[in-house]
């Protein structure tokens, strides 16, 4: 049992600790992301697509996938991409036995990427602090122990009060946020990791007129919401900041899908007679490109695009 710690060293610990939830747990059995759809598969083999042409279809062009959970996404590229990319799961559980020979798995992202490095789901699960405003109007760090209880802490560093008054300012009684230094920090990383190509991130997420002010920290565990206690048995999550971060583009995962032709029409009533399984295929495929597409559901995710091309230095702020 551990005592009170800052929010950021309870979720490093319960998540990616020795024994920790993503050490131990498919997330799969937990809750749903877009990376365990077909249809969201056939959508990023097309951008993947979009991008290796941009390069020129090079002699080595590379899909690494970080934070890969059981595998589906790559699984299913593994049948959609040309045999000459090379697929890499990134993740800190064993490689599950069912996934074709092609995919590699390892702990640790590529020191160099050319092709495209996607990150579905991942920023959220980056071990951030949560700030807090007391009855006297100053914002303190929120502390948690093992069960779950919560209480005031120190007051918040400079540099976190900076990135507070910037991105996501509070200042009444109970408002609460989470801090994002830590998600800007790891995104950071994995695009200096990107020598050529697009690195993409897809995450829930929020902007700066539309804050949440009771922040969003939760927990996932048996496919139900639960309150976020870092006891390592379920998923700890926080929206992003999502304007916080550098990134060339920032767009909805509806537009983003519906733009790389993601179709979520309705099969033909008539095909039900004439072809009963595929239109029950069909109208599976309808259901989960609508689940993707939902404005209040998926949806409304956020693609974060930064692009490395030979004539581009960096990313820019957005």
């Amino acid at each position: 049992m551990t005592g009170f710690e800052r929010w950021s060293a309870a979720m490093a610990r319960a998540l990616y600790g020795p024994g920790g939830f993503y050490r131990r747990e498919l997330p799969g059995r937990h809750f749903a992301t877009s990376a365990q759809t077909p249809a969201f598969a056939e959508a990023v083999a097309r951008f993947a697509d979009q991008v290796d042409e941009r390069l020129g279809r090079p002699e080595a062009f590379t899909v690494v996938d970080v934070g890969a959970g059981g595998g589906e996404l790559l699984e299913r590229l593994a049948g959609l991409l040309d045999e000459r990319i090379r697929l890499v799961a990134v993740e800190l559980r064993p490689r599950p036995e069912y996934l074709p020979g092609r995919v590699e798995w390892q702990a640790e992202v590529p020191e160099s990427v050319e092709g495209l490095l996607i990150a579905c789901e991942l920023l959220d699960n980056a071990p951030c602090d949560v700030a807090v405003v007391d009855a006297r109007g100053r914002v303190r760090y929120e502390e948690v122990d093992e069960t779950g209880e919560t209480r005031l802490g120190d007051p918040i560093s400079s540099a976190d009060a900076a990135w507070l008054a910037e991105w996501w300012p509070i200042a009444a009684e109970g408002e609460r946020a989470e801090i994002g230094t830590p998600r800007e920090d790891l995104w950071r990383g994995l695009t200096a990791r990107l020598a050529l190509g697009t690195a993409l991130a897809i995450d829930y997420g929020h902007l700066k007129g539309d804050r949440p002010r009771s922040g969003t920290m939760t927990g996932f565990k048996g496919g139900r919401e639960t309150p976020p206690i870092p006891d390592g048995t379920r998923d700890i999550t926080a929206h992003v900041a999502v304007d916080a971060i550098a990134c060339d583009h920032l767009e909805s995962q509806r537009d983003a899908l519906l733009r790389l032709g993601l179709d979520a029409a309705l099969p033909d009533l008539a095909l039900a007679f004439q072809d009963p399984i595929r239109y029950a295929e069909e109208l599976a495929r309808a259901s989960a490109s609508t689940r993707l597409t939902d404005p209040a559901g998926l949806g409304a995710h956020w693609w974060l695009r930064t692009e490395r091309r030979p004539e581009s230095p960096g990313a820019v702020r957005r």
